[in-house]
C-alpha cells in the first residue's frame, strides 16, 4: 500500500469516526449511527469473510480483521477465557468524559465480535481523562461477563 492510499484511509477513518462521535452524542441521531454501524460491520463481515471462531486467538483475529490495520488494534493478552486488546486509533471522544457515547460508538465492534461468536466490552475508554487508547476484552457468547466492568458503568 502506498502513502497516498494510507493517507486516504487515515482521512476516511478520521472523518467516519468524527461523524459517529457527533451522532452518538445526540440521542435523536443514535438510531442513524447504530444503523450505519451495522451496515458497515455487515459489509466488512462479508468482504473480509469474518467467520465464527473456534478458539480465543481466532476470536481476537476476527475482530482485528474489521480494521484497516491490526497495528492500531493490538491483542495484548489471552488468558483461559478472555482476549484483551487495545484500540490506538485516535478517537474524537478522547477526554470528553462521555463513556456512554463511547459505548454507543462501539456498536461496530460488538457486531463484528458477535459474528465471530463472541461478546465485546470496553474496559477503559479514550473518553476518560488522560487515556490515549481504549482497553477492550472479548469472550465467547454465553460466558459470564460480570467480572469485566465496562467503562461506561464505572
Amino acid at each position: 500500500m502506498n502513502s497516498l492510499q494510507k493517507n486516504f484511509i487515515k482521512f476516511y477513518m478520521s472523518l467516519l469516526l468524527k461523524t459517529f462521535a457527533v451522532a452518538v452524542r445526540r440521542p435523536y441521531l443514535y438510531g442513524f449511527a447504530r444503523n450505519l454501524a451495522h451496515f458497515l460491520a455487515n459489509s466488512v463481515i462479508k468482504t473480509k469473510k469474518i467467520q465464527p471462531a473456534h478458539d480465543l486467538e481466532t476470536l481476537g483475529k476476527m475482530w482485528q480483521k474489521g480494521f484497516p490495520s491490526a497495528k492500531q488494534v493490538p491483542i495484548t493478552h489471552i488468558d483461559e477465557q478472555t482476549v484483551y486488546a487495545e484500540i490506538h486509533t485516535p478517537c474524537p471522544l478522547r477526554a470528553t468524559g462521555d463513556t456512554q457515547a463511547c459505548w454507543r460508538m462501539m456498536e461496530y465492534d460488538r457486531k463484528i465480535v458477535e459474528q465471530a461468536g463472541g461478546e465485546f466490552v470496553v474496559l477503559a475508554s479514550q473518553a476518560e481523562a488522560g487515556r490515549t487508547f481504549c482497553q477492550v476484552a472479548m469472550r465467547f457468547k454465553g460466558q459470564a461477563m460480570s467480572d469485566l466492568i465496562p467503562a461506561h458503568q464505572k
